[in-house]
Formats: C-alpha cells, structure tokens, sequence
C-alpha cells in the first residue's frame, strides 16, 4: 500500500516536471529539437544499459512496446508541442488533457469492467472544475490560431488514453526497463527524422539546452513514464488517468518555484479542489454490514483447526 502511495506520488512529480523542461528547453531550443535530443539520449543510456544486461525481447513485445511508444510519446507529445507553436496557450492543453480521467474511466467500465459509483463520477468532475480553477487565466491563446489546431491537444489525450488501454490489455511480462527501451527508441527514431526533415536537428550550443535535456529524460522521461507505466499496473486506468488532475496545480507550484510565476488565489483553491476531487475518487469504499459479518465469520472458525499427525 505504500508503495503504490509513493509510486503514485512519484508520477505526478515527475510528469508534471514535463512542463517545466518544455519551458526550460524552449529557451534555448525549439520543440522538435528539444523532442528529437531528448529521445536520443535517452534511447542511448537506456540502450546501453540494455545491452549491458544482455536482455532480449520476443519480436511481438517489440512490436506492442513500439506501439505503446509511438502513441504515449510520439503522438501524445508531438500534439502537444504542435499545439503550442500555433498559438493554443499551455492552460487550454491542459484544461483539454483534464477530460482523460473521464474517458478513461468510460472506456475502461466497457472494456475491463472496472466499475465507477455516483461517488467517482462526482469526484471526476470536481476534478475538471479544479484543473479550470489552476489553469483559468491562461486560456487566451495567440490572435490568429487556427480553429483546428485546438483539436491537438483533444488528439494528445486520445493517444495517452488508447496506449493505456493497450497496456492493460497486454498485460506484458516485459519489464518495465525493457519496454521503455523500446519505447525511447522509437520516439527518438520518429522525433530525430520529423528534426532533419525541417532542419531543426542541430542542438543549440548552449549550457541551458543541455540542462533542458538532462531535465526531461531523467525526471520526465524515466521517472515520469516510468512511474505511469508502474501505477498503471498495479492499479487500475480509473487510478493513474485521476492522478493527472494533479499535475497541472503540481506544474503551478513548480513553476513558482523556477521560474517566479505568480500563485493566485484561484490557483490555490484549484489545487485544493484537486486534491479533495483525487481523495474522493481514489478512496476505498466501505465494507457492508454484511461483508464485515462474513468476513468476521471467516476469521473465528467454530471448529477447532486439525491437530498434526
């Protein structure tokens, strides 16, 4: 139990210092540059590592964790970056990937029967009124975006939720190392080419990019995807998808604390509707009267147990 509270924990830090190295490379570096280093060096270490421990992998493990990767990470982070460029503000990204726990827990009630009470239901849609709350006054945008271009960030939460979905599906003996191997690789093969094709695969010569990149593959790539892929299965898609109201009042705090943003009162009491929205999701509902009483009778056998012989 506290091992999940604390992997749990984990993830939302890490995911949500995502955020703040998408603004610490962004400084110094464009998006598709900071995206295509980022997996590549990624990609590297982890490869290393891989060969090192000499592991192996079926040819249809490879196939689902590039799968897994090109969806969770290519598509899910390249629509957000696109979003970005053509002017959707970062608090409208987030207002949008808000609505995953909903459709998360939609999909997973038809396709793995995990059920959600009145109770959950209430607590998700909390949830989306404390993300508006934290992120409320950054939905301007840039003049001239173009309408379709809000629908990237829609497009983000989709691939999120549909490689978690296949995960569960899989349910994959393949350790979590092995998959996120192949999943950097991949990413770093899709983000490296899209980086040549427009000339924008040469690295800034600057300190702070490096910095930017040794930011997001070891707190957001390793730790942020690393811890999602943990909770996930040793929990529940309802489970990791309502940890991402977290992030973004997580990301404020963050951001406050690099960069000097300004924390309003609206965003305080955001994080505090979050807060109590994940609790009331997450919490475990209580034993019947009934079930305690069989519970109970299973524990006091009326028969005393055999004796040895």
């Amino acid at each position: 139990m506290r091992s999940s509270a604390v992997a749990g924990a984990g993830f939302v830090v890490f995911w949500s210092s995502g955020f703040v190295g998408a603004t610490l490379g962004s400084r110094s570096g464009g998006a598709v540059t900071l995206l295509a280093w980022r997996f590549l060096v990624a990609a590297v270490l982890l490869g290393a590592w891989w060969l090192y421990r000499r592991r192996s992998m079926r040819p249809r493990d490879v196939a689902a964790q590039a799968g897994l990767g090109l969806l969770s990470q290519g598509a899910y982070l390249y629509c957000v970056y696109a979003a970005a460029d053509l002017g959707v503000a970062p608090g409208t990204s987030a207002l949008l990937a808000a609505l995953q726990p909903i459709v998360a827990v939609v999909l997973s009630q038809i396709f793995f029967g995990e059920r959600a009470g009145a109770a959950r239901w209430i607590g998700l849609a909390i949830g989306l009124v404390g993300v508006a709350l934290v992120v409320g006054g950054d939905l301007s945008g840039r003049p001239g975006t173009p309408p379709l271009a809000y629908g990237l960030p829609f497009l983000a939460m989709l691939a999120l939720v549909t490689a978690t979905l296949l995960e569960r599906r899989i349910t994959s003996d393949v350790p979590l190392t092995d998959g996120l191997v192949v999943q950097c690789a991949t990413s770093a093969v899709l983000f490296s080419g899209i980086a040549a094709a427009t000339g924008q695969l040469a690295p800034p010569a600057t300190g702070s990019f490096w910095f930017a990149i040794g930011w997001v593959v070891v707190l957001s790539t390793f730790g942020g995807y690393g811890c999602y892929w943990l909770v996930l299965r040793r929990s529940s898609v309802t489970t990791v998808s309502t940890l991402l109201y977290l992030t973004p009042p997580t990301t404020m705090v963050m951001a406050w604390v690099m960069f000097g943003d300004t924390i309003t009162l609206r965003g305080l009491l955001g994080l505090v509707v979050c807060l109590g929205a994940v609790a009331l999701v997450l919490r475990r509902p209580r034993k019947s009267s009934d079930e305690r009483g069989m519970m109970s009778a299973c524990s006091s056998p009326t028969s005393s147990p055999p004796q040895p012989r």
